[in-house]
């Protein structure tokens, strides 16, 4: 029995010693067969290749001006297609609604038809612009003296007698009919609007309270322009996209775009009515217009963007910068896309 032991133990420590020999650990679990053994992978980290881009993915919830919300619509449903991962929640509801939404965090991007205020950057709004249209004064197609303004157009300073001091009350004294007594019904916002705020300074103004002095207020840009195309005696200002039809190209139906008299003579030149979607747009784009009230629409967020909401904004204004002219907007010009460029990234 010692025998056996012994000779056991004999071949336990030659079979250990003949291990030790071939540099295999004491320690070592049964190796698998070479066949089946896969190659180990490389240890160095500087050999690894870099992970390949995760798709972009999230939901990005957006608000604000309604002069920007047409084409917001556009550029969400073309970069879903582009990354199926990205979704949206886009909202009309007035450039002060996106401004407070942004500050506010409920949304991530603000559409914000106007300039950034110094308070509103110091509470951490970021704004890039994107885009530029205008807002343009409307009154009813049945207006009385339709032909006439048509001939000869509303001056700035006339403008201003009817939007902020109250000075011009009837129709006739726009004309210079004084037989005409028919009363000015001046309707604006009653929410904050990006578009208010440019009328008014063009108007005279500084802000849009100035115009809720003289006139009637009308809450959502849509609802005013409705109010102002049943009123025969009443007059507004829209923005480019609520007062032209891109779809058909011209003037929404009912409504009627006077000219500016810009030289204030009561004499108008041909490039000054604007029949057509591509005649306003095309105005804006040439500086033919006046600015204010021809304006940049913002996107606003609440510190630099990052992420998928900065990735989305790059591509705006980029790749999406084509989409602007055939929706009745004014591209970046080369300039303006690479200083816009440079602050989002």
């Amino acid at each position: 029995m010692k025998n056996m032991f012994f000779k056991l133990l004999s071949l336990v420590v030659v079979g250990m010693l003949a291990l030790s020999a071939c540099g295999s650990p004491a320690t070592a679990t049964p190796a698998v067969p070479t066949a089946a053994q896969p190659t180990a992978a490389p240890v160095a980290t500087s050999t690894v290749a870099a992970p390949t881009a995760q798709p972009l993915s999230g939901t990005i919830n957006i608000s604000g001006a309604f002069a920007l919300y047409p084409m917001m619509t556009v550029w969400a449903a073309e970069y879903t297609k582009l990354n199926p991962g990205v979704q949206f929640n886009v909202q009309a509801g007035g450039a002060g609604k996106g401004m407070t939404d942004t500050l506010a965090g409920a949304v991530d991007i603000g559409m914000v038809s106007r300039d950034i205020q110094p308070a509103e950057v110091t509470k951490g709004a970021y704004g890039v612009p994107v885009a530029k249209d205008a807002v343009f004064p409307v009154i009813s197609a049945q207006n009385p003296v339709l032909a006439d303004i048509m001939a000869k157009g509303i001056s700035q300073a006339t403008f201003k007698k009817i939007f902020i001091t109250g000075e011009i009350t009837t129709w006739g004294q726009v004309v210079g009919d004084a037989k005409n007594t028919d009363a000015i019904h001046v309707y604006t916002r009653s929410d904050s609007a990006g578009a208010a705020d440019e009328w008014a300074l063009f108007c005279g103004g500084k802000v849009q309270a100035d115009l809720l002095k003289t006139a009637i207020g009308v809450n959502g840009e849509p609802a005013l322009v409705a109010t102002v195309i049943k009123d025969p005696l009443g007059i507004s200002y829209s923005n480019l996209n609520s007062v032209f039809d891109v779809t058909s190209g011209n003037i929404v139906t009912g409504a009627a775009v006077p000219p500016i008299d810009a030289s204030g003579t009561g004499q108008i030149t041909p490039d000054e009515v604007y029949k057509t979607t591509a005649d306003a747009v095309n105005a804006v784009a040439a500086g033919k217009y006046p600015s204010p009230p021809a304006r940049f629409e913002n996107l606003v967020t609440k510190g630099k963007p990052t992420g998928v909401v900065q990735a989305f904004i790059v591509w705006i204004l980029t790749d999406g910068q084509k989409d602007l002219s055939q929706a009745g907007y004014v591209p970046l010009t080369a300039d303006q896309q690479t200083a816009a460029l440079a602050k989002v990234k």
